[in-house]
């Protein structure tokens, strides 16, 4: 039954979003989000739970590399190394939310949702997820396909995924036999 807990995350009709809310009541720990190119896509899903103010802190969009090192201290270096599109990047982006929110969970996510912006090494819809919280801290590398809007949704959702996963102690890339 393990295996079908990583995949089934809710009878019916429930949204991602509320099986998310209802992990982080039943623990009672908040989350901050810190959003770059979804643009607080994953915030305004959050929230679109009644009752979220019992664990959304906050939102940070961090667009250029000045607020990601202003608000939630990215590193000059990694930026100016690996570029706002990176695990390095992410990694921070989500310490650096939970830490400046004084919250349990942190979220930060990075990429190019395109239609322009992408290269070689980091095509469009090349995205980073990062989560950073009591349990651990996890990074994942993702490529979504679509238009701009597509991307970012696509971001979001999986963003949901990997806090649902996280949360519930499961892996995040879970191994199927």
């Amino acid at each position: 039954m393990k295996k079908v807990a990583g995949v089934v995350y809710a009878q019916g009709a429930t949204p991602l979003e509320e099986v998310v809310s209802e992990a982080l009541v039943e623990k009672g720990w908040r989350i901050a989000a810190a959003e770059s190119c979804t643009g607080g896509l994953l915030t305004k899903r959050l929230t679109d739970v009644p009752g979220s103010s019992r664990y959304v802190e906050r939102a940070f969009v961090t667009y250029s590399n000045e607020s990601k090192q202003q608000l939630l201290g990215v590193s000059d270096a990694d930026l100016a190394t690996h570029g706002a599109v990176s695990p390095q990047v992410a990694e921070q982006m989500a310490q650096g939310a939970r830490k400046k929110a004084k919250v349990d969970v942190g979220v930060g996510i990075t990429g190019i949702a395109g239609p322009d912006g992408g290269s070689e090494q980091k095509p469009v819809g090349t995205v980073f997820i990062a989560i950073s919280s009591p349990l651990g801290d996890v990074v994942k590398h993702h490529r979504f396909m679509g238009t701009r809007s597509t991307v970012r949704e696509r971001a979001a959702q999986t963003a949901l995924d990997m806090l649902r996963l996280h949360l519930a102690g499961l892996p995040i890339d879970p191994a199927w036999d």
